[in-house]
């Protein structure tokens, strides 16, 4: 069942993506270090625009899963999930996630060819920012024609990089059901909020649509299959920063414990520490093997995503999860200070933990894919 075209070998990682996860590895420990991070989430924007138009103009990070005849570079996610996973090593704040992952692929997969010609460029060339809304929570949102074009009324909470966004793609009620909308948010008929939540890196916003002109994107009919393919391609992105963020936190203790000396010698000697790691190497080993074959389904279109998809989210979570709180422990004192870098991976693994739903959802979920429910 687990098996793509290509078998074992279209897991492994090819020189080009080697050579971008080199190039992304330089660029961000020169520009995001933990200081930069704190800055940038305090910043009016949240994330440093300069930064930002590096990724999109010196390496094309924003169109490397985008087609060519929209910007794009024309690759896969498999290539995106390598940036993905950098960006999450260090925490970057930059919108990558909503703006490529979410929106980007809302478009791709509704099939509208204009709607993709008109604001998939701005996306690959990083001179749009976009997210969606409706698809992560129960929203109130409707839909209903003007008198020359649709307007949307209603709101949307906790909309990941909602605030600053410059393109909102909506899901919305209409007389015909449900129906994506693409919302270039002005002043006067949206108004954003910013929500105090638990990771100060990744902002959320409550979204109040009043008459906001909007157009729609896709045929009516197809908001499910829209919302299924965006939350799994999210889950995907997901699971690849957190196997991101896991890795450094791994580094970081074993710095750490191989330096840190009691009763004469190296904590990280001692047995109960090695066991730990060792334990926390093997959950994320699993969890880099779980995201690799996901971003690969993601990548080859395969039937397999959803169940992937899931997978991906269950074990890249659980093992976010123990590597943040190890890295909170394993520092002993210091560890617990707000001038220490690990609490901030701690708030991005429990502050994701519900993003695309709990790790119960995607149990269910997954036990229904199986036909496994009772």
């Amino acid at each position: 069942m687990f098996r793509l075209d290509g078998g074992p070998a279209a897991l492994l990682e090819t020189d080009e993506q080697r050579q971008l996860r080199s190039v992304l590895r330089d660029l961000l420990s020169e520009s995001c270090g933990p200081g930069d991070v704190r800055a940038q989430g305090e910043s009016p924007r949240g994330y440093d625009p300069a930064l930002w138009e590096r990724l999109a103009g010196e390496i094309g990070v924003h169109g490397l899963a985008l087609p060519e005849e929209y910007g794009g570079a024309g690759y896969t996610y498999a290539e995106l999930a390598v940036a993905l996973e950098e960006l999450g090593r260090v925490l970057c704040p930059a919108p990558l996630l909503t703006t490529v992952v979410l929106a980007g692929h809302a478009l791709l997969v509704s099939g509208d060819r204009r709607a993709c010609a008109r604001w998939l460029p701005g996306i690959a060339s990083g001179a749009v920012t976009a997210t969606i809304a409706g698809f992560l929570h129960t929203a109130a949102i409707t839909a209903e024609r003007g008198p020359d074009c649709w307007v949307l009324r209603g709101e949307a909470d906790f909309v990941p990089g909602g605030e600053g966004a410059d393109l909102l793609l909506v899901m919305a009620r209409t007389p015909d059901g449900e129906r994506l909308f693409a919302c270039e948010p002005d002043g006067t008929t949206c108004e954003r909020t910013a929500r105090r939540v638990l990771d100060p890196t990744r902002r959320q916003a409550l979204v109040r649509f009043r008459g906001a002109r909007a157009e729609p994107v896709g045929e009516a009919g197809q908001a499910a299959g829209v919302v299924e393919a965006v939350l799994d391609a999210g889950r995907v992105g997901l699971a690849a920063e957190h196997v991101g963020g896991s890795g450094h936190a791994l580094d970081a203790v074993l710095g750490h414990v191989s330096e840190r000396v009691q009763f004469g010698r190296a904590i990280g000697s001692f047995q109960a520490v090695k066991h730990r790691l060792a334990d926390l190497l093997v959950e994320i080993e699993g969890a880099r093997s779980a995201s690799a074959y996901a971003s690969a389904c993601l990548a080859a279109s395969s039937p397999e995503l959803p169940l992937a998809a899931g997978a991906a989210a269950v074990v890249c979570t659980g093992a976010y999860r123990l590597a943040t709180t190890e890295y909170v422990q394993l520092h002993g004192g210091i560890g617990f200070t707000w001038e220490h870098p690990a609490h901030l991976y701690l708030r991005r693994a429990r502050a994701d933990e519900a993003l695309f739903g709990t790790g119960d959802d995607h149990r269910l979920r997954l036990a229904g894919l199986l036909g496994l429910a009772g």
